[in-house]
């Protein structure tokens, strides 16, 4: 049996995929879920061989809760239109169905599943362009001690890099997400976050003082009285961003 999990908040978009599955008796639905917090505690209980997943959902969208699968299964997208998210999926090479799904296509993306479950890693690759959104730029989604935290970009201070991590303090406190420094300045505001040495990128809001060091070393001070080390190149960015 190929196992899949529907994730969807909408009931009756639940219950068309569930007919249309029923002219496949080797695929079982071991779960159904309301929401992204839902779906990650299915996928972990049941490892699923692929999922069905909504874009648009309350609490987490679709893209934020597979980065916190730590084996995201293969997926078959079902979301109403959106034009970005639909050029994500096709330079990806990743399925999804367009709500109201029509069973013509629906069979059609079943027909290319077992290419799909072979090919993990083009879920990867759609985080990736998926994170170059709009849409997915103001917040951030992070798991911390099995508890889900959304956290407002405005409410970032600084962001350090951590081995194979990304540190992310916060006014909250302190967070980790499994990215890079590279991804996080390519997609947060470069008119809001600056690139001030290869391991920290910095909130503009929170700069309160730059200071010289020593001879062509700056620091910089945050409004939570952190100093931050300044690279040469982070302090020409860094002038030019505050206008001095």
């Amino acid at each position: 049996m190929i196992t899949t999990i529907l994730i969807d908040d909408e009931p009756l978009a639940r219950d068309i995929v569930k007919h249309y599955l029923s002219d496949f008796p080797e695929i079982e639905i071991v779960a159904e879920c309301n929401d992204g917090f839902e779906g990650l505690k299915a996928i972990a209980a049941f490892r699923p061989d692929f999922i069905f997943l909504d874009i648009q959902m309350p609490k987490i969208n679709g893209f934020e809760m597979l980065e916190l699968v730590e084996h995201p299964p293969a997926v078959i997208f079902t979301t109403a239109f959106d034009e970005f998210a639909i050029k994500a999926f096709e330079v990806n090479a990743v399925d999804y169905l367009l709500k109201p799904i029509e069973q013509e296509r629906f069979v059609q993306a079943m027909q290319r599943l077992p290419a799909k479950l072979k090919q993990p890693e083009l879920t990867q690759d759609l985080l990736e362009t998926a994170s170059l959104s709009p849409s997915q730029h103001h917040r951030v989604v992070v798991k911390n001690n099995g508890v889900i935290k959304i956290i407002a970009v405005a409410d970032i201070h600084y962001l350090e890099a951590d081995d194979d991590h990304v540190k992310l303090s916060t006014t909250e406190g302190i967070f980790y997400k499994n990215k890079t420094m590279s991804f996080f300045e390519k997609t947060l505001d470069s008119e809001q976050f600056i690139r001030i040495h290869r391991s920290y990128l910095i909130n503009l809001a929170q700069v309160t003082k730059i200071e010289l060091k020593e001879k062509d070393s700056y620091i910089v001070l945050l409004k939570s009285d952190i100093w931050l080390p300044v690279s040469k190149t982070g302090y020409v960015k860094l002038k030019a961003a505050l206008g001095l």
